[in-house]
This record gives C-alpha cells, structure tokens and sequence, in this order.
C-alpha cells in the first residue's frame, strides 16, 4: 500500500466525528473527505469450561472452513443457540457419527425427528466442560460427571458486529443489530461507507475482500464526482465573471 502513495497508521480510531475527523488512540486527530469502515465483527462463545481455550483448534465453528480436517471423526455440536440443530445437519455430512449436545435449549418434537432421521444421537443434559489431555480435545463431559468422547466440537457463535463507530455516526442499523447499506456498501449516512464482516455476518474472507474492493471503487466514483462537480461550479463562476 506504501507503495502506491498510501499512509499506514499503527492507532486505533477511537471515535469519528461527522464531517469527518477521527480521533485516534493516540490523541491525534486525521481529516477526510469520506469514511470506510471494516472492522469486522466478534464471536460470542458460550460460558462453558474449555470452549475458549480450544478455540480454533478442536473446538470448531464453520462446517465449511474445518468440516473435511475432521471427516468420519466423532465429532460434537454443542447447542444454545438457535441454529444448534441445523449446525449438526450441515455437520453430519462430514461424519456418521454425530452427537448434538441441546446443553440449555429445549429441542422440538419436530427438531427431534430431523436428528433421529439422519442418525445424529442427542444426549441431554447442562454441558460443563470440555475434557482435554495432552493438549488435544478427549470429549465433552455433562454437569452429572458422564463423559461422551469426542475428537472435535462444532459450534455456532454469536456474531456480532464491531459497528460502534458506524453506529456512533448514525448509521441505521436493522432488527437484528447490523449496519443498513446497499450493495456498493454506502450507509444512511452520506460519506460513510462499510464492507465485510462489519455489515455482513456471511462474508468470507474472500468475499470480504471483494465487498472492500467494490466498495473502495464506488466510493472513489463518489469523490471524483464530487471533484467534478466542484469544478464545474469554480468553472461556471469564473465565466461569470
């Protein structure tokens, strides 16, 4: 980026003003015509025992990212969230053998009948911790001390988006808490503009790199217009004159 006449700032913004001026860590301030926010967003976990520690290693979220590293393996979905039964669905493609672990939801009849159909075990019970040894994930172990042995445990976190700066200008957000844009990635906010895991919960890396693209090249069309016009304006005043 260096290369290409960019400045590289090691800060972090801690606020924007409309306008806009940002506030950096530092206590410095920058000036800019236009805003682009990519922040991404974070993963909620559940509060249970090793599930943050084995984060990323045997304690897996994406069936599409991780799935086939831990094919025909005696794999886990761990619930409490809403999308816990569909998780071990996608799962179960990548294994015969599949336990859904509801931990603190309470399954359907209909849910219920899904599993059994596809052969994927439910075994009920509070979750209290994730058994590990030598640093490897050994299985799952239940509030009543029962352990079920497992080599990886898929579950579906709470994405939330770091949208505190988006939000802080007065971007609209949606009724499930995400920034309201429209597919070049401008805001309700005019000058500020949002691409990846910001504003979209699906995106990929490759697709948020792509989404950062589109957006950079819309939101240059949108500063060469505004050069444009004022040009025009500079030019119709001096024939004015």
């Amino acid at each position: 980026m260096s290369g290409y006449g960019g400045h590289l700032i090691d800060d972090t913004v801690v606020g924007v003003e409309p306008g806009f001026r940002a506030h950096l860590g530092d206590g410095s301030q920058l000036r800019a015509r236009r805003v682009l926010v990519a922040t991404g967003l974070r993963d909620e976990l559940p509060d249970v025992p090793g599930v943050r520690e084995r984060w990323g290693q045997d304690l897996l979220h994406c069936p599409y990212c991780h799935g086939y590293e831990v094919r025909d393996q005696p794999l886990g979905v761990l619930g409490g969230a809403p999308e816990a039964v569909h998780h071990a669905l996608l799962v179960r493609q990548w294994s015969p053998d599949v336990t859904l672990f509801p931990h603190t939801d309470a399954l359907t009849p209909g849910q219920r009948e899904l599993l059994i159909a596809r052969g994927i075990r439910i075994v009920e019970g509070a979750v209290a911790r994730l058994v590990v040894g030598n640093d490897r994930l050994q299985g799952v172990k239940l509030d009543g001390g029962r352990v079920i042995p497992r080599t990886a445990v898929f579950v579906r976190p709470r994405f939330v988006p770091n949208a505190d700066l988006l939000t802080g200008l007065g971007c609209e957000v949606d009724e499930n808490g995400w920034v309201v844009h429209d597919p070049a990635g401008r805001t309700t906010v005019a000058g500020v503009w949002v691409a990846g895991n910001a504003a979209d919960p699906r995106a990929q890396v490759i697709t948020a790199a792509g989404q950062g693209s589109a957006t950079a090249i819309a939101l240059n069309a949108d500063l060469v217009d505004e050069d444009v016009q004022r040009a025009l304006a500079d030019h119709h005043a001096a024939v004015a004159t």
